[in-house]
């Protein structure tokens, strides 16, 4: 009774009206600002830091918390109806959702994947309020040795997430890996790749490279093909997915919900590895993975699950450990601050009306979420009855404003255009831009924590295999390395015996006919 009073009284906290209000409007500002492609949650949550000021410490992270996770489904919009991901953790999505929009069941993948965004994130939420103490001491296990295996296993399934060769795969991961040491070392501080350019001193952001590959990438290709083009999807009839496609995506959610909740509270994991993690789980355990990329409903609803689910338990080393899991994590650290609050292990028994008071909101935002997305869809997916030659021109335009508007910098756009003349020449050459994007939001945990290892083992190799969390991941990459090697190999093996024994059969009957045919 002890642990469930402090519980109880938190949904007294968010049914205040001020509070419920809040909460509204926060779910309400991260949908639309996750249907806008450029402006996440990070860069929203930043400019209305102000507007905290003057409320209650609970009611601004109340706020603040309900546009962080309403944005991952707005995110999901833009990239199913747009092939406009405006966050990373939405970049599978576009292989697949935007395959079902082409096909006319835009609807149905917004539908299953509001409904996989509701379960993921309640999912998360019940894990938050029974197991933040077990989790956060176990996240507390993480140093860099694991961050560092983690991403590696990351940048390792990058491969699997594409429909093309396996080696283009590699090549366009190995660039995005190229494209994250882009500016000033964070140990020594010298500059690398920046061409005595100071707007690169900095590094290059996430949004010019996924608006300039996803979006004017994207335009520049269909205007090329464009008698080739598809046509908009007819009107949607049934928003709701039919019984069969939700048979079809409920292991999905579950396995992206409970993926996405453990991978969420590894700080530097989040969203982005989450919903990676949960279209490969989704791929490699389909009977026919080749579905995948061209319509799949399991690689809207596992990726979509897992980043809800991500986004809601990275919470927990924010609230329990004062550690921030994400960029948009660290501007709600700084809020809470702001607001004399100090996040950490105290937080729970300091301070528990906002600690439960911000828990328990979530259940009401998701709800709220579920409802008002569900209606909604009708009118977002109007977006692709526009001609072509009208939508291109507007898309290049959101996407050139949304790139400008995170740091008001125009080299920012000259970046978008860049990436977009990549983007172009990829598509053109059959590579696909989904594992340059991902290594690229990869590579720079993978190297900053791969640096701080070795300082760590005096640059031995070994001392990863000498701790049991990374050692364990290490293992599991191996096996992921090494898994279509022995499969190939087993192929190869089965077809000369296949064929043996097709010779075997086939032999004996033939000889008898010969046989009668003599004495005939």
């Amino acid at each position: 009774m002890d642990f469930f009073q402090p519980v109880l009284d938190g949904f007294g906290t968010v049914l205040d009206p001020t509070n419920l209000l809040y909460c509204l409007l926060g779910v309400t500002v991260g949908m639309l600002i996750g249907v806008l492609p450029g402006l996440g949650p990070a860069a929203t949550i930043a400019i209305l830091l102000p507007l905290t000021y003057g409320v209650e410490p609970v009611t601004a992270i109340i706020m603040l918390a309900g546009i962080f996770y309403g944005a991952q489904y707005g995110g999901t919009i833009t990239s199913v109806l747009l092939r406009l991901p405006g966050e990373a953790s939405t970049v599978v999505t576009v292989f697949d959702g935007y395959q079902l929009a082409k096909q006319g069941k835009a609807g149905t993948a917004l539908g299953i994947a509001a409904i996989g965004s509701f379960i993921g994130g309640t999912v998360a939420i019940i894990g938050l309020t029974f197991l933040a103490p077990v989790v956060a001491g176990f996240a507390l296990d993480f140093g860099p040795p694991e961050y560092a295996a983690l991403a590696l296993l990351g940048i390792l399934l990058v491969a699997t997430i594409s429909n093309g060769a396996k080696i283009k795969a590699l090549i366009a991961a190995a660039f995005g890996l190229l494209l994250a040491t882009v500016g000033r070392d964070t140990f020594t501080g010298a500059e690398r790749f920046t061409f005595d350019n100071l707007s690169l001193a900095d590094g290059i952001d996430f949004v010019p490279v996924a608006m300039g590959l996803f979006g004017i990438g994207e335009i520049l290709y269909n205007l090329e093909e464009r008698h080739r083009a598809a046509k908009a999807p007819a009107s949607v009839k049934n928003v709701w997915p039919s019984l069969q496609e939700f048979k079809t995506s409920a292991p999905a959610i579950g396995r992206g919900s409970v993926l996405g909740f453990f991978l969420g509270i590894l700080p530097g994991g989040g969203a982005t590895i989450s919903s990676l993690a949960a279209y490969a789980v989704e791929k490699r355990s389909a009977k026919d993975p080749s579905r995948f990329g061209k319509g799949a409903i399991e690689g809207v609803a596992g990726p979509e699950s897992a980043n809800n689910a991500a986004a809601t338990s990275s919470f927990i080393p924010l609230l329990t450990l004062g550690i921030p899991a994400n960029a948009t994590m660290a501007i709600i650290f700084g809020a809470l601050l702001i607001q004399g609050v100090s996040p950490g292990p105290n937080l729970i028994n300091d301070d528990p009306e906002l600690f439960w008071g911000v828990v328990n909101s979530m259940y009401i935002g998701n709800i709220l979420l579920l409802i008002m997305a569900i209606p909604l869809i009708g009118i977002f997916v109007r977006v692709l009855r526009v001609r072509g030659a009208i939508l291109a021109p507007i898309t290049a335009l959101i996407t050139l404003l949304g790139a400008y508007t995170i740091r008001n910098s125009m080299f920012d756009v000259l970046l978008v255009v860049v990436f977009g003349a990549i983007g172009y020449l990829m598509k053109k050459f059959g590579f696909e831009p989904g594992p340059l994007v991902l290594a690229f939001v990869l590579g720079s945990l993978l190297e900053s924590n791969l640096r701080r290892s070795l300082l760590v083992f005096e640059g031995d190799l070994f001392g990863f295999a000498s701790r049991p969390i990374s050692g364990t991941l290490l293992v599991i990459f191996v096996v992921v390395a090494l898994l279509p090697i022995i499969k190939s190999a087993i192929d190869r093996r089965r077809r000369p015996g296949l064929a043996a024994t097709v010779a075997g059969t086939t032999e004996p009957a033939q000889k008898p006919s010969q046989k009668n045919k003599e004495n005939a």
